[in-house]
């Protein structure tokens, strides 16, 4: 007999970030779908749906929704802030949030599974990979929420140990379009490079507003992918982008969605043996899939540097297989060249 699961899906269709959100529950919904076709699971997962509507304080009592409905896992929610107001009540009610979108680390939560990068696997290596090419004077932006205040803190950090200098770091309200000011900034203190950490329409106009300018400044970004290319067109040209994955022309979806879908399928396979299984032993069962360290829930991933060329984004550098290291713990993870030592004869 099918045995059936509930599987709570928690992503806004509007609101600021919809683009990406809609792109995580996308790929959340192909993997229900091909587990659903695949007899040799021997389940069948039902999505408990509920929409947000892009409003913060809506999470907490929808998720409450997801979990009294039978569901104990739950994959949903882009930003970080929402992310951070459900974990209450996964505490409180016993749910597992399968997180699928990148973020700015230092966090470990019992209640979630981060199946996207963290800072070691996006901005870190993002950076090493920018200096050498452009310079290292940087010029920090971000939506005023905390995946910005934490990105531009970190990248702060990374720019002084390589002795580099932060020329300006300037927030925009999310959902903000009047990018003037940053823009004109940017053309007085002519930075080696532009760190995007705004989201949404923010960033949309941002890039816009640099193109329709002319400003030919290196732009990087730790979160714009294939999912948000047709809201931009023609001033996505030369977007440097860091993450686990892109299509470089080709394959499905982005990384939000491969994120997203990757969480399904490595929930069903465990699932499939063991049902009842906590979140731990769910960890720790056998599988060539997702790995995932038992100790901060964060996933070992690729990293990827892209650029976007012709409206696509196409592969520039790659490592395989970067084990996750969310608190930045290891000591040689930023750029600062170590003194190489002399033998001298006595």
């Amino acid at each position: 007999m099918m045995r059936r699961i509930q599987l709570g899906l928690l992503f806004s269709r509007s609101g600021s970030y919809r683009l990406i959100s809609e792109a995580c529950r996308l790929g959340a919904l192909r993997g229900i779908e091909e587990v659903n076709a695949d007899p040799a699971f021997g389940l069948s997962l039902v999505p408990v749906e509920r929409d947000p509507g892009g409003e913060v304080d809506a999470y907490p009592p929808l998720c409450a929704e997801i979990l009294a409905a039978g569901a104990q896992h739950v994959v949903g929610c882009v930003t970080s802030w929402s992310r951070k107001e459900i974990i209450p009540t996964l505490e409180r009610m016993g749910g597992i949030l399968w997180y699928p979108c990148p973020y700015e680390g230092f966090e470990a939560s019992s209640q979630v599974v981060y199946t996207h990068a963290c800072p070691n696997q996006h901005l870190v290596p993002l950076l090493r990979w920018a200096f050498p090419r452009f310079g290292r004077r940087g010029f920090l932006t971000g939506s005023n929420y905390i995946w910005g205040w934490e990105m531009n803190r970190v990248a702060r950090d990374i720019i002084g140990e390589a002795d580099g200098d932060v020329l300006a770091e300037r927030y925009l309200a999310m959902g903000d379009t009047d990018v003037s000011r940053m823009v004109a900034e940017i053309r007085t203190t002519r930075p080696d490079f532009v760190l995007n950490n705004l989201i949404g329409a923010s960033s949309y106009a941002f890039l816009d507003a640099m193109a329709r300018e002319n400003l030919r400044v290196p732009i990087l970004s730790c979160n714009l992918t294939e999912c948000e290319l047709p809201a931009l067109g023609e001033a996505a040209e030369d977007l440097i982008s860091a993450g686990p994955y892109f299509r470089d022309g080709e394959g499905p979806g982005s990384s939000f969605e491969a994120a997203a879908h990757a969480a399904v399928w490595f929930l069903a396979r465990r699932l499939a043996c063991d049902p009842e299984a906590p979140l731990d032993r769910l960890l720790s069962l056998p599988g060539d899939d997702l790995a995932i360290d038992p100790t901060t829930h964060h996933a070992t991933l690729p990293v990827v540097i892209a650029q976007v060329e012709g409206e696509a984004f196409r592969v520039r550098e790659r490592w395989d297989a970067v084990p996750p290291d969310p608190y930045l713990a290891r000591r040689d993870r930023f750029m600062r060249p170590r003194p190489q030592l002399a033998v001298v004869a006595p």
